[in-house]
């Protein structure tokens, strides 16, 4: 079987579209699917470690508390609609789920001493992500990155289990 290429560089063809398609969700996405909900569940269990039940009112940036009390109305006034989960951490964005772990890494230093090196490569993953997120293709540099970071956080996670109870949020 041919490998699948990105259809815009070819004449319009739905099957080389339903195959890219197909080829990004069984490559990528779900990677990034994994990484995020991975980064909540760390972010929240070290946080609720180290600060208590009530981290979220007393480690997260007003701007964000806002942000996401925004995104939960949203939710809230359309009621036949998925939601993205009962914490408000599943309301956040990349981008802001860096910002909460950027501003309390002295917390998460004690369990991750590299902390600030995750920070990076979160914030690395930003515009990849909505790359993928918004039903485009990567590039290849970006998919090795995507599958590095995944593969390395499953590690982090796993080391950090055992030190932190690890609970989703």
């Amino acid at each position: 079987m041919p490998a699948t290429k990105d259809f815009r560089t070819y004449p319009f063809n739905a099957d080389r579209l339903v195959a890219a398609g197909k080829n990004v969700g069984q490559r990528v996405y779900w990677k990034l699917y994994a990484i995020e909900n991975l980064v909540r569940v760390m972010t929240h269990s070290v946080l609720t470690a180290q600060v208590g039940g009530d981290w979220w009112t007393k480690t997260v940036d007003p701007g964000i508390q806002g942000n996401v009390k925004r995104r939960r109305a949203d939710y809230t006034n359309q009621p036949w609609h998925s939601t993205p989960g009962k914490h408000d951490i599943y309301y956040v964005l990349l981008p802001e789920l860096s910002k909460i772990i950027t501003a309390n890494s002295h917390l998460f230093k004690p369990l991750i001493p590299n902390i600030d090196g995750w920070i990076g490569r979160i914030e690395q993953l930003h515009l990849p992500r909505n790359i993928v997120g918004h039903m485009n293709w990567p590039h290849k540099t970006d998919r090795l990155r995507i599958d590095v970071v995944h593969s390395d956080l499953q590690e982090l996670v796993q080391k950090l289990a055992t030190s932190t109870v690890l609970s989703i949020p």
